[in-house]
């Protein structure tokens, strides 16, 4: 059996956004080969307006994308612990890079599409609820740069581990094994 990237959608007109959702999709991500799991609470891949709690841990590699044709805004809030947060321009330079923390001074992200970005957690268990632009399609929905690594692909985790070297850099942190 392999584990989803995406669990089940609720049904009906009302979802409560409850302790036992953010622990559920926490739990998946802790077996998901990717280390990270989305819940959905929109109820079908065609709605205008996908909103989602994203559980992932310390080790998951996302990809450094945008979402640009079609054009999608998307926010973030961190609900439980912290993001290394990026943010890049076309030709792969680091523009910004800081730590997004629940409760902290910093605590979400506002995108404008287009703009080149990703993020790591910086604790286990971490979990972000974000809202982005519908509807989803596979095969548009993320355009992938050159300049970075895909997912699962061998580069990844030396490119990650230059992310959190730079991060620690910027934030005067301890970088983070991975």
């Amino acid at each position: 059996m392999t584990t989803p990237r995406a669990l089940s959608a609720p049904s009906g007109p009302v979802c409560w956004l409850s302790k036992d959702l953010l622990e559920g999709a926490i739990a998946a991500s802790h077996s998901s080969p990717r280390r990270r799991v989305i819940q959905p609470f929109h109820r079908s891949e065609s709605a205008t307006l996908h909103r989602m709690f994203n559980a992932v841990q310390p080790d998951s590699y996302v990809p450094p994308h945008r979402h640009l044709h079609p054009p999608k805004a998307e926010s973030w809030i961190v609900l439980r612990g912290a993001l290394a947060f990026f943010t890049f321009d076309d030709q792969g330079a680091i523009h910004e890079c800081l730590e997004v923390r629940a409760g902290g001074e910093i605590f979400g992200v506002d995108l404008e599409p287009g703009v080149y970005h990703t993020f790591f957690a910086l604790e286990p268990d971490t979990v972000v609820y974000e809202v982005k632009d519908g509807p989803y399609s596979p095969t548009t929905d993320k355009a992938f740069p050159e300049w970075a690594p895909r997912e699962s692909t061998p580069e990844a985790s030396a490119y990650r581990a230059k992310l959190a070297a730079e991060f620690a850099r910027r934030t005067q942190t301890k970088p983070t094994p991975r």
